[in-house]
């Protein structure tokens, strides 16, 4: 029995003494570098008593180690549970027992206040810190470079990652061998990766675009990353002429044509943005195209099933769109209630299938019943269209999510959080058009008496208990939610009164 993740990704690269992570001091990590590396940390594990199938938390600053860990879980057999950098330990209490978590890796600076929550699931506890030090590297520091790779089928699951719905209470997708590298398959494939390539990557690796697109594709194409921690734009200017590649969220393309040192003449030698985890403006679409002479190539994915379709790499890249299915996937536009697929053009529910389709929802059969039909199609709950020529448009949000710089808000855990406060009656939180971030939170609020509610108080609480991506960056208070005849509160006629809050 063989390991596939392993096999296509990280064997290839053994012993090669090419150039992986290009890092922003300038230093570089060979293939065979991080390999090594990865094999220490999966001997770590081990020693840290992580089993075949365990989940591993981890909640730390991109580097390369962090990356490594990743390759760990792989060889080792381990299921790597990535968690957003922004989250609070409020937060991170329920993703790492409701996984049940063997391992928790963290920053020293948060050891204290993990260490009860990993010892509520008898979890191990190890850090690694924004330079990649702390326990876990001591640890595998002493271990050897070699590590014999535990076998694993396709059907067997290699990560968790945590989505929310509009219950909010969130939900673990789980993603096998096979959906992850099907999916880094055909991406390498339509997007023409080759060992050549260069890609940029300044996105996080707590979620799939940074992660399984970004260096799943490096890591089987064998191509280098200049791996940057964020997206700073001094340090983006400086390197793009070492990549021929770039991904990233439409807030890195709208900073940059912001910047007049982001000229034509600076990516002349590119072959390829990509842009995704967020809506790309056609304005910006245009002005890059204006300002580059490059089009950008747009698609779309999503946590349970990484991404779904891809306007062309040759052929035209329509604005508004986000392509064709990819190879060996599926879609459908049906109507939400009856699952009927409906004519070319019209609006309904977008349903997506194949390889890359997670297995379920972790520990929640009947949510994963609703959402994964029985003939192999996902709900993905937006709302799309197909035209005439098999473009798809995502034209709305069935399941009321914001999206704000490339991050997923959830209102209804907000809202659990904002109808908890003393003071508020109730709440309804909305996202409105934002000039940097896409889109922002708006939250509106009604009192339980005149001037009951305390912004400052709420504010201060959200710090300690909200990710600073999810906290409302503007506050309203209404005596009444607008409601229709059956009491549902009317977010479309909200989202009309706020669009102008964020705007200059």
């Amino acid at each position: 029995m063989s390991n596939p993740l392993f096999d296509a990704l990280l064997a290839p690269h053994q012993g090669k003494e090419s150039s992986f992570l290009i890092l922003p001091d300038g230093s570089e990590v060979t293939h065979s570098a991080f390999l090594g590396l990865a094999n220490q940390m999966a001997h770590a594990l081990r020693a840290a008593d992580v089993g075949v199938g365990d989940r591993v938390a981890v909640h730390v600053e991109k580097t390369a180690p962090a990356l490594a860990l990743y390759a760990a879980c792989i060889t080792a057999g381990a299921v790597f549970l990535p968690l957003n950098t922004a989250y609070t330990p409020a937060e991170l209490s329920y993703f790492i027992t409701d996984a049940d978590a063997a391992l928790v890796v963290c920053d020293p600076s948060e050891l204290a206040a993990l260490t009860p929550i990993a010892e509520t699931c008898k979890a191990a506890i190890l850090t690694l810190d924004a330079s990649g030090q702390g326990s876990l590297a001591r640890a595998a520091a002493q271990h050897p470079t070699e590590f014999t790779p535990v076998p694993r089928g396709q059907n067997d699951l290699a990560a968790l990652l945590y989505t929310s719905g509009t219950t909010g209470r969130s939900k673990g997708a789980m993603l096998t061998h096979e959906n992850l590298l099907s999916n880094a398959r055909a991406l390498a494939e339509e997007w023409r990766f080759t060992s050549d390539d260069v890609l940029l990557h300044a996105l996080p690796i707590f979620h799939s675009h940074g992660l399984f697109v970004a260096c799943n594709v490096s890591l089987l194409a064998g191509n280098a990353m200049i791996f940057l921690p964020k997206f700073d734009q001094k340090t983006i200017l400086q390197f793009l002429p070492r990549a021929t590649t770039m991904m990233g969220v439409p807030t890195f393309y709208t900073r940059l044509l912001e910047d007049a040192r982001f000229t034509r003449d600076l990516v002349a030698h590119m072959r390829l943005f990509v842009s995704g985890s967020a809506p790309l403006l056609a304005e910006t679409h245009l002005a890059f195209e204006g300002r580059t002479g490059h089009r950008i190539l747009e698609r779309y994915g999503m946590t349970e099933t990484n991404m779904n379709t891809s306007n062309p790499y040759t052929g035209d890249r329509r604005a508004g769109t986000v392509g064709f299915p990819l190879k060996g996937m599926e879609v459908r536009v049906c109507d939400p209630e009856t699952h009927v697929e409906l004519p070319t053009g019209e609006i309904g529910m977008l349903h997506v299938r194949g390889p890359n389709v997670f297995c379920g929802y972790w520990n929640m059969p009947e949510k994963t019943r609703e959402e994964l039909l029985e003939d192999g199609f996902f709900i993905t709950g937006d709302l799309a269209k197909i035209d005439a020529d098999g473009y798809v448009s995502i034209v709305g949000r069935g399941k009321d999510l914001i999206i704000s710089g490339g991050f997923n808000i959830y209102p209804k855990e907000i809202e659990m959080f904002l109808d908890a406060q003393s003071g508020v009656k109730e709440s309804a939180v909305i996202g409105a058009p934002h000039p940097d971030f896409g889109e922002s939170v708006v939250a509106v609020l009604v009192p339980e008496a005149e001037g009951s509610i305390d912004l400052d108080a709420i504010l201060a609480l959200a710090k300690a208990e909200l990710a600073g991506f999810k906290r409302p960056r503007h506050f309203a208070i209404v005596d009444a939610l607008p409601r229709n005849t059956m009491g549902k509160v009317q977010k479309a006629e909200m989202r009309k009164t706020y669009a102008d809050v964020f705007q200059a």
